[in-house]
């Protein structure tokens, strides 16, 4: 089996890890869980959609750190069965870098190690009691076209649209409609207007709402299944 290719980092204050692929940080310079919290959580209506068997989908898989909020939103809810977690990730982190990026968020590291003890073993079909997470590594554009799955809501949390455009393309945001379920929901930090176009093309009923922090605006979208 051929090896991941890595990410490529540089570490912003010893704590914030930046790609050197794309020149962007992997989360909130501010607060990079409330971030997460507030846009794909808040921006998907978490927990209060919750039921067994809701499946999320990621278009950025990173530090993991969107997985493991949704699992601790899971677990608050008093879920008992597993959430099953979809990501796509080009460049994986090691494991080591995992959890360096995550002590900048002690409630998240607490509850990473069964994580990342999978993790730096290689796997990539991750297994816990209350998770089944699989995060397929490469080219979104060609692994979500053959992922048969559909996902509840969805994370799209690429690098900037600026510096990342191949990841808000418009044929992969209709991939995205594809494989969302009935009243699925999609919710993204960035209000770009071609990102908009493009989920509105795929079958979305896009909203462009008020931003965490600095950021004016974001965007939610919900199928729509009239169409």
């Amino acid at each position: 089996m051929a090896r991941d290719q890595q990410a490529d980092l540089a570490w912003r204050d010893d704590v914030v890890p930046v790609s050197k692929q794309f020149d962007d940080p992997y989360f909130s310079l501010d607060n990079g869980l409330a971030e997460t919290r507030f846009v794909f959580l808040g921006g998907n209506d978490l927990p209060a959609r919750f039921r067994p068997g809701f499946h999320i989908a990621e278009l950025g898989f990173g530090t993991g750190l969107n997985m493991l909020a949704a699992l601790m939103a899971w677990r608050a809810a008093g879920m008992t069965s597993p959430l099953r977690f979809t990501s796509f990730e080009a460049y994986p982190m090691t494991a080591d870098d995992i959890t360096r990026a995550l002590a900048a968020f002690p409630e998240i590291a607490a509850i990473a190690d069964p994580f990342l003890a999978q993790w730096a073993e290689g796997k990539r079909r991750i297994e816990l009691s209350d998770l089944i997470a699989d995060i397929h590594i490469g080219d979104a554009r060609s692994c979500l076209t053959a992922w048969k799955g559909q996902a509840d809501a969805w994370f799209l949390d690429g690098f900037s649209p600026a510096k990342n455009p191949e990841l808000w393309e418009p044929a992969l945001m209709t991939e995205v409609g594809r494989h969302t379920a009935p009243n699925g929901t999609a919710a993204t930090y960035t209000a770009a207007g071609f990102v908009r176009q493009g989920l509105s093309a795929a079958g979305f009923t896009v909203s462009r709402i008020k931003g965490f922090g600095r950021k004016r605006h974001m965007t939610v979208a919900q199928m729509d299944t009239t169409a």
